[in-house]
Protein backbone atom coordinates (compact mmCIF):
# COMPACT_ATOMS: atom_id res chain seq x y z
CA UNK A 1 0.00 0.00 0.00
CA UNK A 2 1.46 3.37 -0.91
CA UNK A 3 1.52 6.30 1.51
CA UNK A 4 -1.35 8.24 -0.05
CA UNK A 5 -3.63 5.22 -0.08
CA UNK A 6 -2.75 4.47 3.56
CA UNK A 7 -3.56 8.03 4.60
CA UNK A 8 -6.82 8.19 2.62
CA UNK A 9 -8.19 4.79 3.69
CA UNK A 10 -7.10 4.56 7.34
CA UNK A 11 -9.96 4.43 9.85
CA UNK A 12 -10.12 3.80 13.59
CA UNK A 13 -10.59 0.12 14.37
CA UNK A 14 -12.00 -0.91 17.75
CA UNK A 15 -12.63 -4.65 17.20
CA UNK A 16 -9.81 -7.13 16.78
CA UNK A 17 -9.28 -10.77 15.90
CA UNK A 18 -7.70 -12.80 18.67
CA UNK A 19 -4.27 -13.35 17.17
CA UNK A 20 -0.87 -11.85 17.94
CA UNK A 21 1.01 -9.32 15.87
CA UNK A 22 4.62 -10.25 15.17
CA UNK A 23 7.21 -8.47 17.31
CA UNK A 24 9.00 -7.31 14.13
CA UNK A 25 5.82 -5.61 12.90
CA UNK A 26 5.30 -3.86 16.25
CA UNK A 27 8.93 -2.73 16.13
CA UNK A 28 8.35 -1.34 12.63
CA UNK A 29 5.32 0.62 13.85
CA UNK A 30 7.40 2.20 16.61
CA UNK A 31 10.22 2.82 14.13
CA UNK A 32 7.75 4.77 11.97
CA UNK A 33 6.67 6.71 15.05
CA UNK A 34 10.21 7.69 15.97
CA UNK A 35 10.75 9.03 12.44
CA UNK A 36 7.95 11.61 12.78
CA UNK A 37 8.72 15.31 12.45
CA UNK A 38 9.71 16.95 15.71
CA UNK A 39 10.23 20.58 16.71
CA UNK A 40 13.93 21.45 16.79
CA UNK A 41 14.67 17.73 16.31
CA UNK A 42 14.29 17.23 20.07
CA UNK A 43 12.65 13.81 19.63
CA UNK A 44 11.10 13.81 23.14
CA UNK A 45 9.26 10.53 22.65
CA UNK A 46 9.46 7.09 24.20
CA UNK A 47 7.21 4.15 23.32
CA UNK A 48 6.06 1.30 25.54
CA UNK A 49 4.59 -1.70 23.73
CA UNK A 50 2.22 -3.71 25.90
CA UNK A 51 1.25 -7.20 24.73
CA UNK A 52 0.58 -9.16 27.92
CA UNK A 53 -3.20 -9.82 28.14
CA UNK A 54 -3.35 -8.93 31.84
CA UNK A 55 -1.65 -5.57 31.21
CA UNK A 56 -3.92 -4.88 28.23
CA UNK A 57 -6.98 -5.53 30.40
CA UNK A 58 -5.59 -3.19 33.08
CA UNK A 59 -5.05 -0.40 30.54
CA UNK A 60 -8.53 -0.96 29.13
CA UNK A 61 -10.01 -0.68 32.62
CA UNK A 62 -8.30 2.67 33.20
CA UNK A 63 -8.90 4.33 29.81
CA UNK A 64 -12.51 5.50 29.84
CA UNK A 65 -12.84 5.51 26.03
CA UNK A 66 -10.62 2.48 25.40
CA UNK A 67 -12.32 -0.68 26.70
CA UNK A 68 -11.45 -2.38 23.40
CA UNK A 69 -7.74 -2.27 24.34
CA UNK A 70 -8.37 -5.53 26.22
CA UNK A 71 -9.05 -7.34 22.92
CA UNK A 72 -6.15 -5.85 20.98
CA UNK A 73 -2.95 -7.74 20.28
CA UNK A 74 -0.95 -4.77 21.57
CA UNK A 75 -1.20 -1.27 22.92
CA UNK A 76 1.52 1.22 22.06
CA UNK A 77 1.81 3.85 24.77
CA UNK A 78 3.28 7.08 23.41
CA UNK A 79 5.06 9.23 25.97
CA UNK A 80 7.00 12.48 25.64
CA UNK A 81 9.32 14.39 27.89
CA UNK A 82 7.66 17.66 28.80
CA UNK A 83 9.13 20.07 26.26
CA UNK A 84 7.58 23.12 24.65
CA UNK A 85 6.13 21.12 21.74
CA UNK A 86 5.71 17.69 23.35
CA UNK A 87 2.05 17.39 22.36
CA UNK A 88 2.65 18.26 18.71
CA UNK A 89 5.68 15.94 18.50
CA UNK A 90 3.90 13.05 20.20
CA UNK A 91 0.81 13.53 18.05
CA UNK A 92 2.91 13.38 14.88
CA UNK A 93 4.51 10.15 16.12
CA UNK A 94 1.06 8.75 16.93
CA UNK A 95 -0.25 9.51 13.45
CA UNK A 96 2.78 7.86 11.84
CA UNK A 97 2.10 4.72 13.88
CA UNK A 98 -1.58 4.70 12.86
CA UNK A 99 -0.73 4.99 9.16
CA UNK A 100 2.02 2.36 9.43
CA UNK A 101 -0.38 -0.03 11.16
CA UNK A 102 -2.89 0.36 8.33
CA UNK A 103 -0.15 -0.17 5.74
CA UNK A 104 0.72 -3.44 7.51
CA UNK A 105 -2.92 -4.59 7.24
CA UNK A 106 -3.59 -3.93 10.92
CA UNK A 107 -6.32 -1.99 12.63
CA UNK A 108 -5.49 0.66 15.21
CA UNK A 109 -7.20 3.32 17.27
CA UNK A 110 -5.86 6.46 18.93
CA UNK A 111 -7.05 6.78 22.53
CA UNK A 112 -6.44 10.21 24.07
CA UNK A 113 -3.89 10.67 26.79
CA UNK A 114 -2.53 14.10 27.69
CA UNK A 115 -5.69 15.75 28.97
CA UNK A 116 -7.36 12.67 30.44
CA UNK A 117 -7.66 12.13 34.20
CA UNK A 118 -6.25 8.60 33.81
CA UNK A 119 -2.93 9.87 32.36
CA UNK A 120 -1.00 9.75 35.67
CA UNK A 121 -2.23 6.19 36.32
CA UNK A 122 -1.12 5.01 32.87
CA UNK A 123 2.29 6.65 33.36
CA UNK A 124 2.60 4.75 36.64
CA UNK A 125 1.43 1.48 35.06
CA UNK A 126 4.16 1.61 32.38
CA UNK A 127 6.87 2.80 34.77
CA UNK A 128 7.45 6.17 33.12
CA UNK A 129 10.04 8.33 34.87
CA UNK A 130 9.07 11.77 36.22
CA UNK A 131 8.75 14.54 33.65
CA UNK A 132 6.94 12.50 31.01
CA UNK A 133 3.47 13.13 29.61
CA UNK A 134 1.07 10.56 28.18
CA UNK A 135 0.32 11.48 24.58
CA UNK A 136 -1.73 8.52 23.45
CA UNK A 137 -2.61 4.88 23.78
CA UNK A 138 -2.78 3.10 20.43
CA UNK A 139 -4.63 -0.21 20.31
CA UNK A 140 -3.29 -2.44 17.54
CA UNK A 141 -4.41 -5.76 16.10
CA UNK A 142 -5.82 -7.58 13.12
CA UNK A 143 -9.16 -5.93 12.40
CA UNK A 144 -12.39 -7.82 13.09
CA UNK A 145 -14.35 -4.96 11.53
CA UNK A 146 -14.01 -2.65 8.56
CA UNK A 147 -15.38 0.65 9.78
CA UNK A 148 -16.36 3.33 7.34
CA UNK A 149 -17.03 6.78 8.64
CA UNK A 150 -17.81 9.46 6.14
CA UNK A 151 -15.28 12.28 6.20
CA UNK A 152 -16.26 15.84 5.42
CA UNK A 153 -15.82 16.57 1.70
CA UNK A 154 -12.73 18.48 0.59
CA UNK A 155 -14.88 21.29 -0.83
CA UNK A 156 -16.37 21.81 2.63
CA UNK A 157 -13.05 22.19 4.45
CA UNK A 158 -10.69 23.73 1.87
CA UNK A 159 -10.43 27.52 1.72
CA UNK A 160 -8.19 29.49 -0.63
CA UNK A 161 -6.53 32.67 0.60
CA UNK A 162 -9.13 33.37 3.34
CA UNK A 163 -11.63 31.45 5.43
Amino acid sequence: MDALEAIKTRRSVRAYERRPVAKEVLEDLVDCGRLAPTALNIQPWEFVVVTEPERLRALAAVADHGPFIRDAAACIVVLCRQTKYYLEDGSAATENILIAAHAHGLGACWIAGDKKPYAPKVLEMVGAPPGYKLISLISVGYPAEKPFKQKRPLAEVLHWERF
